[in-house]
């Protein structure tokens, strides 16, 4: 008798001060599918990602403690990114800083005053489908073409 594969949940990981932001973000995550995690500044953050590994990082750039380009540092630093997505939600819109933040490997930079928790919600759900699409390009390749695949 076989056996159905367990499905998980995508993790996300918000790591966002302001806890109203923060639970607007996770209620509207949570009733999508997601499994999220909260925690309020960057040096939880790390210490979160580095112990559960979430599918994907939600990140603040003004924060206590530990901000969020610190956080992206130490990130990479200890080979976390590119891999781990990452999509930074800040207040500011400068385009130094927006810049500075893509260069450390961050899949996309939204402003919080220009989004809803749906189009937060919208860039995750592309971030996994563009994962999607890329592992099976790879898997595709890896492939054997039939007809030429002939085992010793």
């Amino acid at each position: 008798m076989a056996t159905a594969a367990k499905i998980t949940k995508k993790s996300i990981l918000i790591v966002e001060d302001d806890l109203v932001i923060a639970k607007l973000l996770a209620n509207r995550l949570k009733r999508s599918g997601y499994a999220v995690q909260v925690v309020g500044n960057g040096s939880e953050g790390v210490a979160a990602i580095e112990k559960k590994k979430p599918d994907l990082v939600l990140l603040d750039i003004v924060m206590p403690k530990m901000d969020g380009y610190m956080v992206l540092q130490e990130l990479r630093e200890k080979g976390f990114l590119p891999a781990l997505p990452v999509i930074v939600i800040s207040n500011s819109g400068e385009p130094v800083a927006i810049e500075r933040i893509r260069n450390m490997g961050v899949r996309d930079y939204l402003i919080k005053v220009n989004i809803s928790p749906g189009e937060v919600l919208e860039k995750v759900n592309n971030v996994f489908t563009r994962n999607i699409k890329i592992f099976q390009e790879i898997f595709d390749k890896l492939q054997p073409k039939s007809g030429n695949f002939r085992p010793k």
